[in-house]
C-alpha cells in the first residue's frame, strides 16, 4: 500500500531474558520463576525450616527443665554438717545452701535452757570440755546489748532467729549486731570467746588442744590470733554436736518452731535451781546484772498487785533498790519457767523425747551420775577425764567470791547459802513469785526464819517431771 510507512512487527522479549531498555538479564526473576515452577523444591525448603524450628524448640525446652531443676535444689534447706563444696565462701544466712545433703545422720543440737545464777557457767563447761562438741556461750548477749533497753520478752523472737542460724553453722548473724562502722567480727569478738575451747585450741589457736580436758586461761587465749567468722564456720562444720548455753530464752515454747523443723535435731536440757538460791546469787552479783535486771523487770505485768519487798518501817537505801530489781526479776523468770514446766508435764509432739530437766542440786550432789545421764541424753560418750573434772569442780574447799567465774568450790555448801543470808521477807517474796515452779521441781517452802536457817532440815524433794 503506497503512501503508508512500513512498521516492522513488534517483537516481545521475556523480562527474564533481556531488558529492552538496558540490555541486561534479570536472573532474580528467572530463578524465582523456576522455583515457582517447581513446587517440590518449595516443599523441601519448608520441611528443612520445620525441622530447624522443632530442634530449636526442643533445645529450649531441655534448657528450661535443667534451669528449674537447679533452682529447686538451691531452695531446699541443706544441713551444715555436710562436706563443703569447692565454691567461693558467702558470709550470708544462706550459707547452708552451699552443702549437698548426704545420707549421714543429722548432727545433734542441744540448747541449755536456764537463767542467770543457776550454775549454768559450770554446767556449760561440761560441754565446753568435750572434744566432740562445738560449744557457744551466751551468743544472744550480743542481741541484748545492741537492742538495750528492750524488754526481755520482746527480744525472744530475735534470740530464736539467731539460734536458727547458729545451729546451721552460719555465724554471719553476729555481724547484724555489730556497731555501725565497726570492724568485722572475729573469733575473739564473740562473748565468752577467751574461755572457749574451740576458739582457743588448734587449729584456730596453738595455745590449747581440744582433746585435753582443763579450764582455759583467758589471759592466754587473748593472745590467740583473731580468726575470721568464715574459719570458725568451717570449724563448726567438723563437729557432730553443737551445744549452745543461754539465759536469754525464757520459755521452751519459744523454741517450738526450731524443734518442729525437720532439718534440725534439737533437744533441750533445762537446768533449774532453787529460786531462792538464784535470787540470793543475783543480789550478790547485782552490779554485774544491772542492765539484765532492768530488761527483765520491764517485762513484768504492771497490773499485778505485789507484796512489799522490805519489812515495814525499814528505811530504804540504794542497796534496797538494786536488791528490788534482782528479786523483782524473779517474777518474770519464774512465770516463764512455769510455762516451760506446764508444757513439759504434758508435752506436745515436738517436745516428746527432746526435753530433760536437770536440778543443779542433783548435779553438785552426785556429779558423775548426773553427767552420765546428761551425756546419754545428748548422745555423747563420757570419759574418765571429764568425770574427774566434774567431780573436782564441785568438791572444792571454799565458795567463790567472784561471780561469773567458774572455779573449784564446795558446791553443796553454796547451794544452801541462801538459807542463812536472805531475810524471811525476801524468801517470802521469791516463794510468792515462784510457788508453782517450786512445787513441780520439788523445792519445799519455809514457814519461819528459824526453819530456813535450820540446815539439818532438807528442803529438796522429788521432782514431778
Amino acid at each position: 500500500m503506497r503512501g503508508k510507512q512500513y512498521h516492522p512487527p513488534l517483537k516481545l522479549t521475556a523480562p527474564w531474558e533481556k531488558d529492552a531498555g538496558f540490555g541486561r538479564k534479570l536472573k532474580t526473576y528467572r530463578n524465582h520463576t523456576k522455583i515457582i515452577a517447581q513446587p517440590g523444591i518449595v516443599m523441601k525448603v519448608l520441611r528443612r525450616k520445620r525441622i530447624v524450628l522443632f530442634m530449636a524448640y526442643f533445645l529450649l525446652l531441655v534448657l528450661t527443665m535443667l534451669n528449674l531443676a537447679n533452682y529447686k535444689w538451691t531452695k531446699e534447706p541443706q544441713q551444715c554438717n555436710h562436706q563443703m563444696r569447692s565454691t567461693t565462701y558467702q558470709g550470708r544466712s544462706d550459707i547452708r545452701f552451699l552443702y549437698r545433703p548426704s545420707l549421714a545422720k543429722k548432727r545433734q543440737l542441744i540448747y541449755v535452757l536456764t537463767t542467770w545464777r543457776s550454775g549454768s557457767s559450770f554446767f556449760g563447761e561440761l560441754f565446753n570440755q568435750n572434744p566432740e562438741v562445738f560449744f557457744l556461750y551466751e551468743p544472744m548477749w550480743h542481741i541484748w546489748q545492741k537492742l538495750y533497753p528492750g524488754d526481755a520478752v520482746s527480744l525472744q523472737g530475735a534470740a530464736r532467729d539467731m539460734l536458727s542460724s547458729l545451729y546451721r553453722c552460719d555465724l554471719s548473724v553476729f555481724q547484724l549486731y555489730n556497731s555501725p562502722g565497726g570492724k568485722n567480727f572475729t573469733s575473739l569478738g564473740l562473748f565468752g570467746a577467751t574461755l572457749n575451747k574451740v576458739v582457743c585450741s588448734y587449729p584456730l589457736c596453738s595455745a590449747y588442744r581440744k582433746e585435753v580436758v582443763g579450764m582455759v586461761d583467758d589471759k592466754v587465749c587473748k593472745k590467740c590470733p583473731p580468726q575470721s567468722l568464715r574459719l570458725l564456720e568451717e570449724e563448726c562444720l567438723k563437729y557432730s554436736t553443737i551445744v549452745i548455753k543461754g539465759v536469754r530464752i525464757l520459755d521452751v515454747n519459744v523454741l517450738a518452731p526450731l524443734m518442729e523443723d525437720p532439718s534440725l535435731d534439737l533437744k533441750v536440757i533445762h537446768l533449774v535451781r532453787d529460786p531462792r538460791a538464784v535470787a540470793n546469787s543475783r543480789i550478790k552479783s547485782r552490779h554485774g546484772l544491772i542492765r539484765e535486771n532492768l530488761q527483765v523487770v520491764r517485762s513484768r505485768d504492771p497490773k499485778l498487785r505485789r507484796i512489799p519487798f522490805v519489812d515495814p518501817g525499814h528505811k530504804a537505801n540504794k542497796k534496797d533498790g538494786a536488791d528490788y530489781h534482782s528479786i523483782g526479776a524473779m517474777e518474770v523468770i519464774c512465770d516463764r519457767t512455769s510455762r516451760t514446766l506446764r508444757t513439759a508435764l504434758n508435752p506436745p509432739s515436738w517436745l516428746k523425747g527432746k526435753y530433760m530437766a536437770v536440778r543443779y542440786e542433783d548435779l553438785v550432789e552426785n556429779p558423775v551420775k548426773t553427767l552420765r545421764n546428761i551425756y546419754r541424753f545428748a548422745n555423747l560418750t563420757s570419759n574418765h577425764d571429764i568425770e574427774t573434772f566434774a567431780l573436782n569442780m564441785t568438791s572444792g574447799s571454799s565458795s567463790s567470791s567472784k561471780p561469773f567465774i567458774v572455779s573449784s568450790r564446795n558446791a553443796t555448801q553454796a547451794a544452801s547459802a541462801w538459807r542463812t543470808v536472805l531475810s524471811i521477807q525476801q524468801i517470802k517474796q521469791v516463794e510468792d513469785y515462784c510457788h508453782h515452779a517450786m512445787s513441780v521441781l520439788g523445792y519445799e517452802r519455809v514457814r519461819t526464819a528459824g526453819e530456813a536457817k535450820d540446815l539439818s532440815k532438807p528442803l529438796l524433794t522429788y521432782s514431778k517431771l
